[in-house]
């Protein structure tokens, strides 16, 4: 019980934050006349449906991944519970700690040997750090920074522009050590972790890391042997599941803003989820609505609209997950 009750805690947590910054912007933003000045018509409900059919396509990319990693060990109904269970777990805990880092625990506890699960585990973090890498180049070729990071230069505009790249080169250097660490030098690597966490500031971390270097030898010997369909079709998953994740604003703007540019709106929604990869709160819970209508408010006249559309778009990405692990919750815990 008392783990279901810390559990619970952590789930309160996020929604305490997320809730007090929308209040904030409420208070700041938001009138009964606004309110009523939004249109409630058949676009704007074709507009949930389409953002409720991203977050599908979301969630399947993420099923299609599990599935294809484990070589079709897992049925779609388990790849369905890993999945809920990452989101769950991303939900109530910092972003760089989020659910992927654990799934490893729930592959195991669908059948997966223990290795083989970190393994695929260490695979999902390559593969959506290699999708970020590859995926800036494309978007800053098709839409101007200017404009990506904010058509008003501004304070918030620069401060915006020089955090992203910050975590984008971090994100580069983080893939280049994977990448390098799974196929080029695996026990070079492992060998030179294993002496730098032998110093006595870091030797605590010591026994993981020699872990994390056994891990990338065993996952270099594996992924060697690949076909390039078999890493096309994980590729592909990735695509998938990242793409789907931007288009749920891209469905939100077309049925509350019609006028707003949807390739600037899909090209922010890359530099928004890149900085909440270093998000200190549960879920990016309280930053995720603050920087979202502050990113976005250069592209609506209406301010009130932009919170609306936030606020949706924190429901169908976010709390939607919470609700669903506190439902499965007592379920989980019943496991061993």
């Amino acid at each position: 019980m008392n783990k279901a009750n810390s559990i619970l805690l952590k789930t309160m947590l996020p929604v305490i934050i997320g809730a007090g910054v929308v209040v904030w912007l409420f208070c700041r933003e938001f009138s009964v006349e606004q309110w009523e000045s939004i249109p409630w018509t058949m676009r704007t409900f074709a507009a949930l449906l389409l953002a409720l059919l991203c977050v599908t396509g979301r969630e399947w990319g993420m099923m299609w991944r599990f599935r294809s990693l484990t070589d079709r060990a897992l049925s779609w109904r388990q790849s369905l519970k890993v999945t809920m269970q990452c989101e769950f777990t991303s939900a109530i805990t910092p972003t760089t700690a989020g659910g992927s880092a654990l799934s490893m625990v729930f592959l195991q506890r669908q059948g997966i040997k223990l290795g083989r699960a970190t393994i695929i585990t260490m695979i999902v973090l390559m593969l959506d750090e290699l999708f970020l890498v590859v995926a800036c180049p494309i978007i800053f070729l098709l839409f101007p920074g200017g404009e990506i990071f904010g058509f008003d230069p501004g304070a918030f505009s620069t401060g915006v522009r020089v955090a992203f790249w910050i975590v984008y080169g971090g994100v580069c250097a983080v893939t280049l050590f994977l990448f390098m660490g799974a196929f080029i030098f695996p026990r070079n690597i492992a060998r030179f972790l294993s002496r730098l966490f032998s110093l006595r500031l870091l030797r605590r971390w010591q026994s993981n890391v020699i872990e994390l270097g056994e891990t990338m030898v065993s996952a270099g010997g594996d992924l060697r042997t690949r076909s390039f369909s078999w890493w096309s079709e994980a590729m592909g998953a990735t695509a998938l599941t990242w793409i789907s994740r931007y288009l749920v604003v891209n469905a939100l703007f077309w049925g509350f803003s019609a006028l707003a540019p949807q390739g600037i709106v899909f090209a922010r929604q890359f530099v928004v989820w890149t900085l909440l990869t270093i998000s200190p709160t549960p879920g990016g819970s309280g930053l995720s609505e603050w920087l979202f209508t502050n990113y976005y408010g250069d592209l609506i006249s209406d301010a009130s609209m932009v919170l609306v559309i936030a606020i949706l778009w924190r429901l169908l990405t976010y709390y939607v997950y919470l609700a669903v692990g506190v439902i499965r919750l007592p379920a989980w815990l019943r496991r061993k």
